[in-house]
């Protein structure tokens, strides 16, 4: 049986899945419950040890930051060279591709945020 990836973190109007979220998660400090909180928290002393030798870093932790848009999941189209079956499009709730994000949407974010911060600097 098809075991499509499942929204856990997600699922208040459809189930345990992306499908028709419409809204972000808005709890501050927010992390999805695959986060790897040991990493993200390892990540982050590496840094402010850099710091402390001087160098000036900035990080934008676009995990936890991607992780509050359910919303950017919402369609069944995870393959686009091949059309969705009639028994997708008949249970999109089922089939939805909850694993990778839509286009345009958070990937755009990111370069966004990054090119807005590249500006600002300069």
């Amino acid at each position: 049986m098809f075991l499509p990836f499942r929204g856990g973190d997600w699922g208040k109007t459809m189930g345990e899945n992306c499908y028709n979220e419409t809204e972000p998660i808005k709890e501050e400090g927010y992390w999805g419950k695959g986060s790897d909180t040991d990493l993200m928290r390892t990540a982050q002393s590496a840094v402010q040890d850099l710091e402390k030798k001087g160098l000036n870093i900035t990080l934008l932790n676009i995990t936890q930051l991607s992780q509050y848009r359910k919303d950017g999941h919402p369609s069944i189209n995870k393959r686009h060279w091949v059309t969705p079956t009639k028994l997708e499009l008949a249970n999109p709730v089922l089939y939805a591709d909850c694993l990778h994000w839509c286009l345009p949407g958070v990937p755009d974010v990111w370069n966004e945020i990054l090119y807005a911060y590249i500006r600002y600097k300069i």
